[in-house]
């Protein structure tokens, strides 16, 4: 065979294919046009369908955020009420002991038991506080510095070394897990 019965062949063969599908009107106007049509309406629809399910699943999602946001919130709330309900309860026995020292001063004539009573009272609630990570800011004869300290007033210092330090404290500072919770107020020498 030479090439162009081969070419008639295969043209021959692919013709008996179509007949056979019953798609012999593939190549007619109509059927192009309902074709273009469908192409048209496929992609326009497909795209529809793929907007409507982003857009569900962007409600969804912002249903889920702001679900996360109020409960996350309300945890803050009670994390934050159970945390001062913690402090409080371990400070209870202070006040009771407190209350123990308020009818021992009035039955005793001593005034020795009364100091022990008040000292054991302090020391109980120092080491409370001290366990919740409080600290007391050590401030005596320390240099002056404004991260910590807040200067009242300023004296002539009594003596040459004591210049920029901090020569009384008025009222103690403290720390709570090493952030200042109150500033240290002083008196300054200059």
């Amino acid at each position: 065979m030479n090439p162009t019965e081969q070419t008639n062949n295969h043209n021959e063969e692919s013709a008996e294919m179509l007949d056979n599908s019953g798609n012999d009107n593939i190549g007619s106007p109509e059927n192009q046009e309902t074709n273009a049509a469908e192409t048209t309406l496929d992609p326009v629809s497909k795209l529809q369908g793929e907007l409507t399910e982003v857009q569900d699943k962007y409600l969804r999602l912002y249903s889920e955020f702001e679900n996360f946001k109020r409960r996350t919130t309300k945890e803050r709330a009670d994390l934050l009420k159970s945390a001062n309900q913690e402090t409080l309860v371990s400070l209870l026995p202070v006040l009771d002991d407190f209350d123990r020292a308020q009818k021992s001063i009035q039955t005793t004539e001593g005034f020795e038991a009364v100091k022990t009573g008040i000292d054991l009272v302090h020391n109980k609630l120092k080491n409370i506080l001290h366990q919740k990570g409080l600290k007391e800011m050590e401030t005596d004869q320390k240099i002056f510095d404004s991260e910590f300290h807040e200067a009242i007033t300023k004296i002539p210092a009594p003596s040459e070394d004591l210049k920029g330090k901090i020569i009384d404290t008025l009222e103690k500072g403290y720390f709570l897990n090493d952030k200042v919770i109150r500033f240290a107020k002083v008196v300054v020498g200059e």
